[in-house]
């Protein structure tokens, strides 16, 4: 087991495709994110992996060498299926960031400044309002939509220091909200940095939730390709075949161990 710098939570990390992620169960992992968001000092990153950035990360060696500078949950069925054959039990939970992060902030009762920066300027707006709605005693802070100049990024930084956040959301979707922050994202622009893909769309009611059962079932993704089949069929009627063939392939050559591994910590950086 392994105990975070500058936190008391300990977890160990299993490696799924050669990326540590670590299992943490629900409670450990909102007291995790509790703690980095309370120090003075440093900063951590915290990622999803999920088939479909599994199969990215796979593809594209500068993703993947941005995950290993990161703290790493897992997002999905698909991660409980990799984490069966490799390691022979399921990851404790299910960490998704469209539920991880709301419920984070409830479970956060030290009021934080929590800047936002991603998706359209209309569904930014409208994310924020819902979120303090859901957690009025935090402060939500819509910086920048997700649409700038890459050119930008710097003025969107500098945006962001000057509200002095404690946690930082970013939601541009993998890979590229994941290089983005590990490219401009430092000191004294959040102590806890989250990469959070379609959540502002969620929260904006921009894009409907699965029903309960069906996220009970494991079955989102297929919500989700019903709702979006243009944009997202190629991601799960390609991608979860291609998905299956990775784990099977790294199996077959006896890539993980067959036991736990408790990784070494990449993801927090300190300043």
């Amino acid at each position: 087991m392994n105990v975070f710098p500058g936190t008391t939570i300990a977890a160990s990390q299993r490696p799924i495709l050669d990326m540590q992620v670590c299992d943490f169960g629900w409670a450990n992992a909102f007291a995790f994110a509790d703690e980095i968001a309370s120090l003075p000092i440093g900063q951590t990153v915290i990622s999803f992996l999920n088939a479909h950035n599994a199969n990215l990360m796979m593809q594209d060696p500068e993703y993947r060498a941005v995950l290993n500078r990161q703290i790493v949950l897992p997002d999905g069925y698909g991660m409980d299926l990799a984490s069966m054959l490799f390691h022979g039990k399921a990851f404790p939970a299910n960490l998704n960031g469209t539920d991880f992060v709301p419920a984070l902030m409830t479970y956060m009762t030290t009021p934080r400044r929590v800047a936002m920066v991603g998706a359209r300027s209309d569904v930014l707006k409208r994310a924020a309002e819902n979120f303090q709605k859901h957690a009025p005693w935090h402060q939500f802070i819509p910086v920048s939509d997700g649409f700038f100049d890459p050119e930008q990024s710097d003025n969107v930084m500098a945006m962001v220091r000057a509200v002095r956040p404690d946690i930082l959301l970013i939601a541009m979707g993998s890979p590229k909200q994941e290089k983005w922050i590990d490219r401009h994202v430092g000191p004294g622009h959040a102590r806890l940095v989250l990469s959070v893909g379609a959540l502002f769309d969620f929260m904006a009611e921009e894009v409907p939730r699965a029903s309960l059962t069906m996220r009970r079932l494991r079955l989102e993704w297929l919500h989700r390709l019903v709702v979006e089949p243009r944009r997202l069929w190629r991601r799960y009627i390609l991608g979860n075949p291609l998905f299956i063939y990775y784990v099977l392939r790294h199996k077959l050559k006896g890539r993980e161990s067959s036991s736990d591994v408790d990784g070494q910590r990449a993801g927090s950086r300190s300043f």
